[in-house]
């Protein structure tokens, strides 16, 4: 199984064909972060439709600016900001359609939850449910560090926060996690 490195490895190489004309190796990229671009929308705008038309948007950003990558390594974490950064822009210009949207997930989400019983759902059913109790900048935190596999400094640059202030975060996150994963079981 490939490590991080590895696949920081491949990515650098990949960007380096990108920025020499490469489509193939674009469309290689493509295929490698679509996902996880789509995930990252995801978890600011909570639509899966809208998320995936803010990746494609972020896509199209990416192919123009990609050649003013400095850091090929640094792919990742680069097109993730923009993806944050082109899901902010949505929400501020689309603010009212958001807040719809958002009261549907929260409703839907809640429901959901609801009508779970602890007694059918695996140890990782509970784990994503708790997670869903934290504030949204701690399940981004949350994600970011565990499912991406990201570092505290490219969580900084992806969240355009400092590094102190990602630690906090994920501290705060895993603490208040304890908390709901120990008061849950305590109901039983």
């Amino acid at each position: 199984m490939p490590s991080i490195n590895d696949h920081k490895i491949i990515d650098s190489i990949l960007v380096l064909h990108c920025k020499s004309g490469n489509n193939k190796a674009f469309a290689v990229l493509v295929k490698r972060w679509h996902p996880k671009l789509c995930k990252q929308a995801n978890w600011y705008v909570r639509d899966a439709d809208l998320a995936k038309d803010i990746a494609q948007d972020s896509w199209s950003i990416i192919y123009k600016k990609i050649h003013r990558l400095k850091d090929n390594n640094s792919f990742g974490s680069w097109a993730l900001m923009i993806v944050k950064r082109t899901a902010l822009d949505w929400l501020r210009k689309n603010a009212k359609e958001h807040k719809a949207l958002r009261r549907h997930f929260d409703n839907s989400n809640h429901h959901y939850v609801n009508n779970i019983s602890v007694s059918t759902v695996s140890d990782t059913g509970l784990l994503r449910k708790a997670i869903m109790m934290l504030p949204v900048k701690q399940q981004v935190i949350l994600d970011l560090f565990y499912m991406e596999e990201l570092s505290i400094n490219e969580i900084s640059i992806v969240l355009e926060v400092s590094t102190g202030t990602v630690k906090s975060r994920l501290f705060t996150a895993r603490e208040k996690l304890k908390t709901i994963l120990k008061n849950r079981y305590h109901e039983k």
